[in-house]
């Protein structure tokens, strides 16, 4: 009798022990596999392969169409990503509309006449053996004349125009961007009473100051105040000149 009465009070204190150590931890290893399976049915049930194949193609696409809004010749100021070129061209109130066209035409013109110059003789010399040398100098200057001319016109086309134009309400003075004959830009400063008419039969040509000329394009000028300064008549002219004296 007192070894039974022993015996079931061991019992009791062993499963007491369990049921504390299982509260304590809360580790339940049916309850444990029992989550990891309804975890691994439940990603096997929310993977759809027409739905990951749906948003990669999306992805993709848009990327693609990224890559080509880049390489198209648009017309209008390009549309930047970095903040930084938006704090540096904070003052800029006129964009030239086909800026980005004339810097790519430019570039290929450039690039053209460079091969021109470079491999026009090479190719000239020795594709006719037969040919007297004279002539074949007279075809690679042709080649190379023909090539700078075509450059050297574009230049002298598309000089005066005004690619972005910075100015401050109340300044006199304004900052034009301008392109060289190599395709970058060069910042001037001009001051509103230096401006004067054009007198010349030059086309697209606004107006002139320190000699130079300058051409805005009126119809994407949005500040008129700032247009009806760039396009004096010939009393404002005349006005500008007298107070200068």
């Amino acid at each position: 009798m007192a070894r039974s009465i022993l015996l079931q009070l061991v019992r009791s204190q062993t499963r007491y022990h369990r049921t504390s150590s299982q509260f304590l931890t809360g580790f339940y290893p049916h309850r444990l596999g029992r989550c990891l399976t309804q975890k691994n049915e439940t990603a096997i049930h929310d993977f759809h392969p027409a739905k990951h194949l749906s948003i990669v193609q999306r992805r993709w696409s848009s990327q693609s169409a990224a890559t080509e809004d880049s390489s198209k010749i648009t017309i209008g100021p390009p549309k930047s990503l970095d903040s930084g070129k938006d704090d540096k061209d904070s003052g800029v109130v006129y964009h030239g509309p086909i800026s980005n066209t004339i810097k790519k035409v430019k570039l290929l013109s450039l690039s053209t006449c460079c091969l021109s110059v470079s491999l026009g003789p090479v190719i000239t010399f020795m594709t006719s053996p037969d040919m007297n040398v004279i002539l074949k100098g007279a075809v690679a200057s042709s080649v190379i004349f023909l090539s700078a001319s075509t450059t050297l016109a574009l230049h002298w086309f598309v000089s005066p125009y005004i690619h972005k134009l910075r100015w401050q309400p109340g300044s006199d003075t304004f900052e034009a961007d301008m392109m060289t004959w190599l395709a970058t830009f060069v910042s001037k400063t001009i001051k509103f009473s230096d401006i004067r008419l054009p007198e010349t039969n030059r086309p697209f040509v606004t107006f002139k100051a320190n000699g130079e000329f300058y051409f805005v394009d009126a119809d994407h000028c949005h500040n008129k105040a700032l247009l009806a300064r760039l396009t004096p008549t010939a009393k404002a002219t005349q006005d500008s000149a007298l107070k200068n004296l």
